[in-house]
């Protein structure tokens, strides 16, 4: 395991040097809800990280101009914006806006959104910062799978193929569930995807769950297969749980899981999730296994989990991970994290750095980074 740069320099991992954050406040940003009972969103956690700026962001990480939306949901009014209409659009693909009258509105789904795989290359959903998603504690919220007939398969290689690419932006994602789902899409609490590309910017992520058991389904929030040509999942500006009430559950992964897929997350927050399976990873004998990855899972060979600028702390676990579980079975894998801070995550065991599970001869690189 490669020495990460802040102990090497002598420094104990409680006192590694402070974080600086990416981005800064942003208009677009998600801003939660109205009155009444969905008050309580009007001052939930913001989406990202705000503690500064140190973090380079590509174009591939940036939000996507909606300026010109193929399609609109709504006329203008809260009641136009439903369930049915926002399915019909994203079946459609393109770009994707809200005309939901001045306010913040809810959306609840009594089934979830599914990307048609040759519709369109590109599925861009921005709710302005005013739309929230629910899958009202019964059902996911998008899906896209690009090896599902039923969605239309494309390409004989699909799991290795460029489009669709699926971007979420400026949304809250609330009381998602795929507990019922089969084996096969498991996990994946509020957004399953597998094949094509997948980012995710400006967007929060509260209260959602997947199934409790299970030694490698996962990601309560998101859970991430097969991307193209092994690019990363970009997660930027985000906020997963963010405070206590507001966390995010499922057997493994409170957060985000995947098989054999890499990360970049930046400028994020990942707090107050759980993974709460037991058994492990593969499952002991006699349990149905998971409780790994309070925050994130990773499982897999080649692949790279890199972070910049993102806070992981009270996340919770019964078996391994309390922050990360990261498990490169072929011992290929890269964790990069950077002006970061991990703290506070409670649980489990097998930990080569504070909350961190992984082989010990996994390439590290630490810089900037305080875990305590």
């Amino acid at each position: 395991m490669a020495v990460p740069r802040c102990i090497a320099a002598g420094v104990t991992w409680g006192v590694c040097a402070a974080l600086v954050a990416c981005g800064g406040d942003d208009p677009q940003q998600a801003q939660g809800l109205g009155s009444g009972d969905l008050v309580q969103f009007l001052d939930g956690p913001p989406a990202g990280n705000r503690a500064g700026d140190d973090c380079d962001l590509p174009s591939d990480a940036a939000p996507t101009s909606n300026a010109l939306p193929e399609h609109v949901v709504g006329d203008g009014t809260a009641a136009s914006c439903t369930g049915s209409a926002f399915i019909e659009a994203v079946a459609q693909g393109g770009r994707i806006r809200f005309r939901c009258g001045a306010d913040p509105v809810m959306i609840t789904l009594d089934r979830p959104a599914k990307v048609v795989n040759n519709a369109n290359d590109d599925v861009v959903i921005d709710g302005g910062g005013l739309v929230t998603l629910s899958g009202g504690g019964k059902s996911r919220i998008l899906y896209m799978n690009t090896c599902d007939r039923l969605q239309i398969w494309t390409s004989d290689h699909c799991d290795n193929q460029a489009t669709p690419r699926l971007t979420v932006q400026n949304l809250t994602f609330v009381d998602a569930n795929s507990s019922g789902e089969d084996g096969d899409t498991d996990g994946g609490g509020a957004i399953w995807a597998r094949g094509g590309r997948l980012r995710i910017i400006n967007s929060r992520f509260f209260r959602n769950v997947c199934a409790s058991s299970g030694p490698d389904l996962g990601g309560a929030a998101v859970r991430a297969l097969s991307q193209y040509d092994g690019q990363p999942v970009w997660v930027v500006n985000s906020t997963f749980g963010g405070a206590d009430g507001y966390g995010n559950q499922c057997s493994n992964g409170g957060a985000l899981s995947s098989i054999g897929v890499s990360w970049n997350i930046v400028n994020s927050v990942l707090s107050y999730n759980q993974a709460v399976g037991h058994g492990g990873n593969p499952a002991d004998k006699g349990s149905p296994g998971g409780g790994s990855g309070g925050a994130i899972y990773n499982d897999g060979n080649t692949m790279t989990l890199s972070m910049c600028g993102s806070l992981l702390e009270h996340n919770q676990v019964n078996a391994y991970g309390s922050a990360i579980f990261f498990v490169s079975n072929d011992h290929t894998g890269t964790l990069r994290i950077e002006n970061s801070v991990l703290r506070d995550n409670k649980g489990g065991g097998w930990n080569v750095m504070p909350g961190i599970s992984m082989h010990e001869d996994t390439h590290s690189e630490m810089d900037h980074v305080t875990i305590e």
